[in-house]
Protein backbone atom coordinates (compact mmCIF):
# COMPACT_ATOMS: atom_id res chain seq x y z
CA UNK A 1 0.00 0.00 0.00
CA UNK A 2 1.12 2.93 -1.11
CA UNK A 3 1.33 6.43 0.64
CA UNK A 4 -1.07 8.21 -1.00
CA UNK A 5 -4.82 7.23 0.06
CA UNK A 6 -7.24 10.29 -1.43
CA UNK A 7 -6.32 12.67 -4.32
CA UNK A 8 -8.45 15.72 -4.51
CA UNK A 9 -8.70 17.32 -8.09
CA UNK A 10 -8.72 21.16 -8.92
CA UNK A 11 -9.63 21.62 -12.66
CA UNK A 12 -8.99 24.76 -14.90
CA UNK A 13 -12.73 26.55 -15.70
CA UNK A 14 -12.19 25.98 -19.48
CA UNK A 15 -9.50 23.84 -20.49
CA UNK A 16 -9.44 20.49 -21.92
CA UNK A 17 -8.78 18.14 -18.47
CA UNK A 18 -9.95 15.11 -19.44
CA UNK A 19 -7.14 13.04 -20.33
CA UNK A 20 -5.51 13.84 -17.20
CA UNK A 21 -8.56 12.84 -15.39
CA UNK A 22 -8.42 9.39 -17.26
CA UNK A 23 -4.57 9.27 -16.60
CA UNK A 24 -4.88 10.11 -12.99
CA UNK A 25 -8.48 8.17 -12.21
CA UNK A 26 -6.58 5.04 -13.98
CA UNK A 27 -3.44 5.21 -12.03
CA UNK A 28 -5.83 5.43 -8.89
CA UNK A 29 -8.08 2.85 -9.26
CA UNK A 30 -5.17 0.33 -9.91
CA UNK A 31 -3.96 1.62 -6.52
CA UNK A 32 -6.96 1.28 -4.65
CA UNK A 33 -6.98 5.22 -4.57
CA UNK A 34 -9.60 7.30 -3.84
CA UNK A 35 -10.31 10.67 -6.22
CA UNK A 36 -12.42 13.55 -5.33
CA UNK A 37 -13.34 16.55 -7.11
CA UNK A 38 -15.44 19.35 -7.09
CA UNK A 39 -19.08 19.32 -7.98
CA UNK A 40 -19.10 21.76 -10.45
CA UNK A 41 -15.72 20.94 -11.72
CA UNK A 42 -15.86 17.11 -12.11
CA UNK A 43 -19.66 17.44 -13.45
CA UNK A 44 -18.63 18.76 -16.56
CA UNK A 45 -16.28 16.06 -17.88
CA UNK A 46 -18.14 13.26 -19.30
CA UNK A 47 -17.49 10.01 -17.92
CA UNK A 48 -15.51 11.15 -15.08
CA UNK A 49 -15.20 8.80 -12.04
CA UNK A 50 -14.26 11.58 -9.17
CA UNK A 51 -16.18 11.53 -6.10
CA UNK A 52 -18.29 14.87 -5.98
CA UNK A 53 -18.07 16.56 -2.97
CA UNK A 54 -17.55 20.23 -1.90
CA UNK A 55 -14.38 21.72 -1.31
CA UNK A 56 -14.23 21.94 2.94
CA UNK A 57 -14.33 18.16 2.59
CA UNK A 58 -11.98 17.78 -0.24
CA UNK A 59 -9.10 19.60 1.29
CA UNK A 60 -10.07 17.77 4.93
CA UNK A 61 -9.77 14.33 2.92
CA UNK A 62 -7.06 14.41 0.52
CA UNK A 63 -3.51 13.33 1.01
CA UNK A 64 -2.75 14.97 -2.23
CA UNK A 65 -4.23 18.08 -4.14
CA UNK A 66 -3.70 17.95 -8.48
CA UNK A 67 -4.07 21.04 -10.07
CA UNK A 68 -4.90 20.70 -13.60
CA UNK A 69 -4.66 24.14 -15.64
CA UNK A 70 -1.82 26.98 -15.47
CA UNK A 71 -0.77 29.04 -13.26
CA UNK A 72 -3.81 30.26 -11.98
CA UNK A 73 -5.48 26.61 -10.83
CA UNK A 74 -2.56 26.39 -9.34
CA UNK A 75 -2.68 29.54 -7.00
CA UNK A 76 -6.75 28.68 -6.29
CA UNK A 77 -5.15 25.56 -5.37
CA UNK A 78 -2.71 26.90 -2.65
CA UNK A 79 -5.06 29.17 -1.42
CA UNK A 80 -7.25 25.76 -0.66
CA UNK A 81 -4.45 24.15 1.09
CA UNK A 82 -3.25 26.99 2.81
CA UNK A 83 -2.37 25.96 6.58
CA UNK A 84 -1.97 22.85 5.89
CA UNK A 85 -0.25 20.24 5.25
CA UNK A 86 -1.20 18.60 2.14
CA UNK A 87 0.93 18.55 -0.99
CA UNK A 88 0.18 20.03 -4.06
CA UNK A 89 0.92 18.91 -7.49
CA UNK A 90 0.80 20.76 -10.15
CA UNK A 91 0.00 19.39 -13.85
CA UNK A 92 0.50 21.41 -17.16
CA UNK A 93 -2.37 21.49 -19.08
CA UNK A 94 -2.30 24.25 -22.06
CA UNK A 95 0.06 27.20 -21.67
CA UNK A 96 2.28 27.44 -18.77
CA UNK A 97 3.82 29.71 -16.50
CA UNK A 98 5.90 28.47 -13.30
CA UNK A 99 4.52 26.94 -10.67
CA UNK A 100 3.36 23.45 -12.41
CA UNK A 101 5.90 20.84 -12.08
CA UNK A 102 5.23 17.89 -14.70
CA UNK A 103 3.44 17.70 -18.40
CA UNK A 104 0.69 15.12 -19.07
CA UNK A 105 3.16 12.41 -20.29
CA UNK A 106 4.66 12.18 -17.36
CA UNK A 107 1.95 12.48 -14.64
CA UNK A 108 2.07 8.46 -14.38
CA UNK A 109 5.21 7.88 -13.25
CA UNK A 110 4.75 11.55 -11.34
CA UNK A 111 2.47 9.79 -9.20
CA UNK A 112 3.89 6.77 -8.64
CA UNK A 113 6.91 8.46 -7.52
CA UNK A 114 4.79 10.67 -4.99
CA UNK A 115 3.02 7.23 -3.49
CA UNK A 116 6.45 6.49 -3.06
CA UNK A 117 7.71 9.70 -1.29
CA UNK A 118 10.15 10.12 -3.71
CA UNK A 119 10.03 13.97 -4.27
CA UNK A 120 10.51 17.06 -2.31
CA UNK A 121 8.74 19.86 -0.99
CA UNK A 122 8.80 23.47 -1.23
CA UNK A 123 7.17 25.57 1.23
CA UNK A 124 5.46 28.95 -0.19
CA UNK A 125 4.69 32.00 1.33
CA UNK A 126 1.46 33.60 1.19
CA UNK A 127 0.09 37.63 2.14
CA UNK A 128 -2.86 38.08 3.80
CA UNK A 129 -4.98 41.25 4.63
CA UNK A 130 -8.23 42.12 5.72
CA UNK A 131 -10.18 44.36 3.10
CA UNK A 132 -12.41 47.83 3.71
CA UNK A 133 -15.60 45.44 3.95
CA UNK A 134 -14.10 43.46 6.76
CA UNK A 135 -13.62 39.97 4.37
CA UNK A 136 -10.19 38.57 5.06
CA UNK A 137 -8.40 37.45 2.02
CA UNK A 138 -5.12 35.55 1.09
CA UNK A 139 -2.71 35.70 -1.66
CA UNK A 140 0.32 33.65 -3.08
CA UNK A 141 1.20 35.61 -6.05
CA UNK A 142 0.31 39.43 -4.83
CA UNK A 143 -2.14 41.85 -3.70
CA UNK A 144 -2.20 44.97 -5.49
CA UNK A 145 -3.79 48.64 -5.13
CA UNK A 146 -4.79 49.28 -8.28
CA UNK A 147 -6.14 52.76 -10.47
CA UNK A 148 -9.37 52.43 -11.48
CA UNK A 149 -9.62 54.30 -15.08
CA UNK A 150 -11.25 57.71 -14.34
CA UNK A 151 -10.61 57.84 -10.37
CA UNK A 152 -7.38 59.56 -10.42
CA UNK A 153 -3.76 57.60 -9.86
CA UNK A 154 -2.94 55.33 -6.69
CA UNK A 155 -1.24 57.36 -4.18
CA UNK A 156 -0.44 54.82 -1.60
CA UNK A 157 2.12 55.51 1.29
CA UNK A 158 3.94 52.31 2.34
CA UNK A 159 4.43 52.26 6.24
CA UNK A 160 6.92 50.10 7.40
CA UNK A 161 7.49 49.01 11.55
CA UNK A 162 4.44 51.67 12.75
CA UNK A 163 6.11 53.90 10.15
CA UNK A 164 5.58 55.96 7.09
CA UNK A 165 8.53 55.12 4.47
CA UNK A 166 7.48 56.52 1.33
CA UNK A 167 4.61 57.77 -0.65
CA UNK A 168 3.86 56.28 -3.85
CA UNK A 169 1.88 57.96 -6.78
CA UNK A 170 1.40 55.08 -9.62
CA UNK A 171 -0.79 52.97 -11.90
CA UNK A 172 -1.01 50.80 -8.63
CA UNK A 173 1.21 49.35 -5.91
CA UNK A 174 1.94 45.76 -5.67
CA UNK A 175 2.99 43.57 -2.15
CA UNK A 176 4.13 39.90 -3.70
CA UNK A 177 5.36 37.41 -2.39
CA UNK A 178 9.00 35.48 -3.76
CA UNK A 179 6.37 33.73 -5.59
CA UNK A 180 4.83 36.71 -7.42
CA UNK A 181 8.03 37.98 -7.94
CA UNK A 182 7.93 37.03 -11.41
CA UNK A 183 4.43 37.97 -11.99
CA UNK A 184 2.62 42.00 -11.31
CA UNK A 185 6.33 42.70 -9.86
CA UNK A 186 8.18 41.92 -12.62
CA UNK A 187 6.00 43.49 -14.86
CA UNK A 188 6.27 46.78 -12.86
CA UNK A 189 10.21 46.44 -12.69
CA UNK A 190 10.72 44.95 -9.54
CA UNK A 191 13.29 41.76 -8.90
CA UNK A 192 13.37 38.06 -9.33
CA UNK A 193 13.40 36.49 -5.73
CA UNK A 194 13.82 32.87 -5.35
CA UNK A 195 10.69 31.42 -3.85
CA UNK A 196 12.67 30.25 -0.65
CA UNK A 197 13.56 33.53 0.34
CA UNK A 198 11.24 34.33 3.64
CA UNK A 199 10.37 38.10 2.19
CA UNK A 200 7.80 40.83 0.81
CA UNK A 201 8.46 42.98 -2.45
CA UNK A 202 6.90 46.37 -2.66
CA UNK A 203 6.42 47.48 -6.12
CA UNK A 204 5.04 50.89 -7.98
CA UNK A 205 3.79 50.20 -11.15
CA UNK A 206 4.13 53.20 -13.57
CA UNK A 207 5.31 54.97 -10.52
CA UNK A 208 4.51 58.94 -11.15
CA UNK A 209 6.67 59.84 -7.95
CA UNK A 210 10.52 60.38 -7.77
CA UNK A 211 11.27 57.47 -5.85
CA UNK A 212 10.26 54.45 -7.61
CA UNK A 213 12.31 51.66 -6.42
CA UNK A 214 10.88 48.66 -5.39
CA UNK A 215 11.46 47.58 -1.33
CA UNK A 216 12.38 43.85 0.10
CA UNK A 217 10.68 43.48 3.14
CA UNK A 218 11.72 40.46 6.14
CA UNK A 219 8.46 38.83 6.72
CA UNK A 220 8.83 39.72 10.02
CA UNK A 221 9.03 43.25 9.62
CA UNK A 222 5.06 45.23 9.95
CA UNK A 223 3.79 46.68 6.66
CA UNK A 224 0.70 48.54 5.76
CA UNK A 225 -0.52 50.26 2.70
CA UNK A 226 -2.32 53.50 3.34
CA UNK A 227 -4.42 55.27 0.66
CA UNK A 228 -3.56 58.51 0.80
CA UNK A 229 -6.27 61.69 0.43
CA UNK A 230 -4.62 62.34 -3.20
CA UNK A 231 -5.59 59.22 -4.15
CA UNK A 232 -8.64 57.63 -6.82
CA UNK A 233 -10.73 55.01 -5.73
CA UNK A 234 -9.02 51.63 -6.13
CA UNK A 235 -9.41 48.12 -6.61
CA UNK A 236 -7.95 45.82 -4.68
CA UNK A 237 -6.30 42.64 -6.54
CA UNK A 238 -5.98 39.26 -4.83
CA UNK A 239 -3.61 37.19 -7.01
CA UNK A 240 -5.04 38.89 -9.97
CA UNK A 241 -8.60 39.04 -9.37
CA UNK A 242 -10.82 42.41 -7.52
CA UNK A 243 -11.90 41.23 -4.34
CA UNK A 244 -13.08 44.58 -3.25
CA UNK A 245 -12.04 48.40 -3.43
CA UNK A 246 -10.60 50.90 -1.49
CA UNK A 247 -10.89 54.76 -0.90
CA UNK A 248 -8.76 57.08 0.26
CA UNK A 249 -8.43 57.11 4.17
CA UNK A 250 -8.05 53.27 4.13
CA UNK A 251 -5.33 51.34 5.91
CA UNK A 252 -4.55 47.80 4.58
CA UNK A 253 -2.63 46.06 7.03
CA UNK A 254 -0.39 43.04 5.11
CA UNK A 255 0.71 40.26 6.83
CA UNK A 256 2.75 37.39 5.42
CA UNK A 257 2.05 33.86 6.23
CA UNK A 258 5.25 32.01 6.12
CA UNK A 259 5.08 28.16 4.91
CA UNK A 260 1.40 28.65 3.69
CA UNK A 261 1.54 26.26 1.18
CA UNK A 262 3.34 23.28 0.06
CA UNK A 263 4.52 22.72 -3.45
CA UNK A 264 5.74 19.05 -4.87
CA UNK A 265 8.67 19.16 -6.78
CA UNK A 266 10.94 16.21 -8.23
CA UNK A 267 14.50 18.09 -9.43
CA UNK A 268 13.73 17.99 -12.67
CA UNK A 269 13.66 21.92 -13.87
CA UNK A 270 14.67 24.75 -10.98
CA UNK A 271 13.34 27.75 -10.53
CA UNK A 272 16.01 29.79 -12.42
CA UNK A 273 15.49 27.50 -15.55
CA UNK A 274 11.82 28.01 -15.50
CA UNK A 275 12.18 31.70 -14.90
CA UNK A 276 14.77 31.86 -17.42
CA UNK A 277 12.45 30.26 -20.41
CA UNK A 278 9.34 32.16 -19.05
CA UNK A 279 10.81 35.54 -19.12
CA UNK A 280 12.59 34.85 -21.82
CA UNK A 281 15.85 36.53 -20.33
CA UNK A 282 18.09 37.69 -23.20
CA UNK A 283 20.80 35.25 -24.87
CA UNK A 284 20.09 32.56 -22.24
CA UNK A 285 18.50 29.90 -24.58
CA UNK A 286 21.32 30.00 -27.10
CA UNK A 287 23.73 30.08 -23.26
CA UNK A 288 22.40 26.80 -22.11
CA UNK A 289 22.43 23.33 -24.20
CA UNK A 290 18.59 22.16 -23.87
CA UNK A 291 17.80 18.55 -24.70
CA UNK A 292 15.04 18.72 -27.60
CA UNK A 293 14.28 15.14 -26.71
CA UNK A 294 12.32 16.73 -23.84
CA UNK A 295 10.06 19.04 -25.94
CA UNK A 296 6.13 17.46 -26.58
CA UNK A 297 4.00 18.43 -28.95
CA UNK A 298 0.10 18.55 -28.16
CA UNK A 299 -2.89 19.22 -29.76
CA UNK A 300 -4.42 22.79 -27.95
CA UNK A 301 -7.97 22.67 -29.82
CA UNK A 302 -9.08 25.95 -27.87
CA UNK A 303 -6.12 27.67 -29.45
CA UNK A 304 -7.07 26.40 -32.68
CA UNK A 305 -2.80 24.95 -33.00
CA UNK A 306 -0.48 22.06 -32.23
CA UNK A 307 2.00 23.18 -29.79
CA UNK A 308 5.57 22.07 -29.27
CA UNK A 309 6.39 22.77 -25.38
CA UNK A 310 9.62 22.41 -23.67
CA UNK A 311 9.67 22.38 -19.61
CA UNK A 312 6.23 23.74 -19.62
CA UNK A 313 6.44 26.67 -22.64
CA UNK A 314 5.29 26.95 -25.55
CA UNK A 315 8.21 27.52 -28.33
CA UNK A 316 6.65 26.78 -30.88
CA UNK A 317 3.30 26.39 -32.79
CA UNK A 318 1.03 25.26 -35.72
CA UNK A 319 -2.02 27.05 -36.50
CA UNK A 320 -4.99 24.95 -38.11
CA UNK A 321 -8.76 25.49 -38.89
CA UNK A 322 -11.24 22.55 -38.85
CA UNK A 323 -14.09 21.40 -40.65
CA UNK A 324 -15.98 18.72 -41.34
CA UNK A 325 -14.41 16.70 -43.70
CA UNK A 326 -10.72 17.93 -43.32
CA UNK A 327 -8.13 20.15 -41.50
CA UNK A 328 -6.44 23.34 -43.24
CA UNK A 329 -2.96 23.51 -41.81
CA UNK A 330 -2.03 27.00 -41.56
CA UNK A 331 1.30 28.60 -40.53
CA UNK A 332 4.14 27.35 -38.45
CA UNK A 333 5.90 29.32 -35.94
CA UNK A 334 8.70 28.36 -33.65
CA UNK A 335 10.68 31.21 -31.10
CA UNK A 336 14.13 32.06 -32.97
CA UNK A 337 16.06 30.71 -29.46
CA UNK A 338 15.13 27.31 -30.55
CA UNK A 339 15.36 27.79 -34.73
CA UNK A 340 17.35 25.08 -36.20
CA UNK A 341 16.80 22.38 -34.08
CA UNK A 342 13.85 20.29 -36.24
CA UNK A 343 10.85 21.55 -34.11
CA UNK A 344 8.85 22.88 -37.00
CA UNK A 345 9.71 19.23 -38.32
CA UNK A 346 7.96 17.87 -35.57
CA UNK A 347 5.51 20.04 -35.28
CA UNK A 348 4.26 19.34 -39.14
CA UNK A 349 4.69 15.74 -38.34
CA UNK A 350 2.62 15.42 -35.48
CA UNK A 351 -0.17 17.26 -37.08
CA UNK A 352 -0.19 15.23 -40.35
CA UNK A 353 -0.40 11.82 -38.23
CA UNK A 354 -2.82 12.85 -36.34
CA UNK A 355 -5.08 14.01 -39.27
CA UNK A 356 -4.13 10.20 -39.98
CA UNK A 357 -5.34 8.64 -37.32
CA UNK A 358 -8.71 10.45 -37.79
CA UNK A 359 -8.87 9.68 -41.84
CA UNK A 360 -9.40 13.41 -42.76
CA UNK A 361 -8.15 15.39 -45.67
CA UNK A 362 -5.48 18.18 -45.29
CA UNK A 363 -4.76 21.54 -47.02
CA UNK A 364 -1.26 22.64 -46.32
CA UNK A 365 -1.70 26.23 -46.61
CA UNK A 366 1.33 26.71 -44.41
CA UNK A 367 4.49 26.90 -46.66
CA UNK A 368 6.39 24.89 -44.37
CA UNK A 369 4.47 22.04 -44.42
CA UNK A 370 3.82 22.38 -47.95
CA UNK A 371 7.36 21.56 -48.32
CA UNK A 372 7.80 18.73 -45.95
CA UNK A 373 5.03 17.29 -47.63
CA UNK A 374 7.22 17.39 -50.53
CA UNK A 375 10.19 15.93 -48.61
CA UNK A 376 7.88 13.53 -46.71
CA UNK A 377 5.41 12.17 -49.54
CA UNK A 378 4.87 9.51 -47.40
CA UNK A 379 3.39 11.66 -44.23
Amino acid sequence: MGMVKVVGLVLHPRRDCGAAIEAITGWAEARGVTVLGLPDEVSRITGCTAEAVEAPEMVDRAGLLVSLGGDGTMLRTMRLAEGRETPVLGVNVGRLGFLAEVDLPALGEALTAIDEHDYKVESRTAVRTVLPDGREVSAFNDIALVRVPGHGLAAVGIRVEGSGFVNYAADAVIVATPTGSTAYSFSAGGPIVSPNVRGLIVSAAAAHSSFNRSLVLDTSEQLALDVLPSSGRLAIEVDGIIEGHASPGDRLEIVPVPAAARVIRFGHTSFYERARRKLRVEGSAQAVAEDMSDAVVVDSFEQRRYEVQLGGEVIGSLTYRRSADGIELLDTVVEQAYSGRGLAGRLAAAALADARSRSIQVTATCPFVAGYLERHPES
